[in-house]
């Protein structure tokens, strides 16, 4: 089955309306709500609101992939008491606008690392100083869980999960097979030292559920991430781990995301998230011309 193709939904505009009309004219189907949805992130939005922006959705025919949470996404030495409760606090609330979305996954981040310690093995300070992190975890993957919603945690920047080996650990301990999958942002991961290489996706393809493209340049002969870029300009293997993707069918969605690094002299950024769309759509179709 061909993966279908969406972006955080404030990538067309951070006007909620017109991002869903210009996401409809640019043939989405399928949105991934973050934020700017009437000013807000998508787990503060009011049952009110939450129910205003369902009705625009339905009446341009769409329908909603993932609530994009930013649940979790906090200093881990805040504690278990501080931290704990208000992520599952913030769990309770997405429960109750999520009946109204309908979403197939809820999004749930790891928990930032302060600093000094982002290079450091994550794992090892984990089970020294914050066993009690992956009970959080459970609880909340266990009430999305029977809720009817699949959850996804997204590997991001400044977090526990700073490498590959990071990663298979915190879902092997975490022991809930089935019910959790990786968003695997190939760019935060990059951000972290590790380059999106083919080895990567196939270490931890197991894990996914979701796949986050976005360009990104490295200096020639090098492999860290240094320039903002578009897609089809990118370093890594942009178009072989698409189709390999679409091949393994982990991701039946694949979403764009704006591209981190420096601004590079003289390159072209108008119109990028377009363009970014655009050559998603041409590696789309040389799938289907080579499966047909």
């Amino acid at each position: 089955m061909m993966a279908k193709l969406t972006m955080l939904n404030w990538m067309a505009s951070k006007d909620f309306n017109e991002s869903l009309d210009i996401q409809k004219a640019w043939g989405i189907e399928v949105l991934d709500m973050k934020d700017h949805i009437f000013g807000k992130s998508v787990e503060n939005l009011s049952y009110k609101e939450a129910e205003q922006a369902v009705r625009l959705i339905e009446a341009r025919n769409m329908s909603v992939h993932c609530l994009s949470t930013l649940i979790f996404q906090d200093d881990i030495e805040k504690g278990e008491r501080q931290y704990g409760g208000m992520h599952l606090q913030s769990v309770e609330r997405v429960l109750d606008i999520a009946a109204l979305f309908k979403p197939t996954f809820i999004r749930l981040l790891p928990a930032r690392l302060p600093e000094r310690r982002q290079t450091e093995c994550s794992r090892v300070c984990i089970e020294r100083q914050y066993p009690w992190l992956y009970r959080l975890y459970q609880t909340a993957v266990d009430q999305i869980s029977e809720a009817g919603y699949a959850v996804t945690i997204e590997n991001e920047k400044s977090s526990i999960f700073s490498n590959v080996d990071d990663i298979l650990d915190f879902f092997m301990k975490l022991n809930r097979s089935g019910n959790v999958s990786l968003t695997y942002d190939v760019q935060n991961l990059w951000q972290m030292g590790t380059f999106p290489s083919m080895d990567v996706y196939r270490n931890l393809k197991p894990l996914i559920g979701y796949l986050h493209v976005k360009g990104g340049q490295a200096e020639p002969g090098a492999q860290e991430l240094k320039w903002k870029s578009s897609l089809e300009d990118a370093s890594w293997p942009v178009e072989p781990m698409i189709k390999q993707a679409v091949k393994d069918n982990v991701s039946p969605v694949i979403c764009l995301n704006p591209t981190y690094g420096q601004m590079k002299e003289n390159y072209d950024y108008n119109n990028m998230f377009k363009r970014d769309l655009d050559y998603m759509k041409q590696i789309m179709s040389r799938i289907e011309r080579c499966d047909s």
